[in-house]
């Protein structure tokens, strides 16, 4: 049995709406669509965060 490592292919990337922390200090971000509140805080700081659109793989 063989398998194949050879090019996948790829992934269409789309604007996504996401959640940004507002912390300097933390890089914490999540899909919008992942979030069950109307303004969550940072799962890892605890910090606000605001709405901004980055280009992400497609999800099904």
């Amino acid at each position: 049995m063989s398998f194949s490592r050879g090019p996948k292919e790829p992934v269409p990337e789309v604007e996504t709406d996401v959640w940004k922390c507002t912390s300097d200090d933390c890089q914490g971000w999540m899909r919008e669509s992942f979030s069950f509140e109307e303004e969550p805080k940072c799962p890892l700081c605890q910090s606000s965060m605001e709405k901004e659109k980055r280009m992400l793989p497609e999800l099904k």
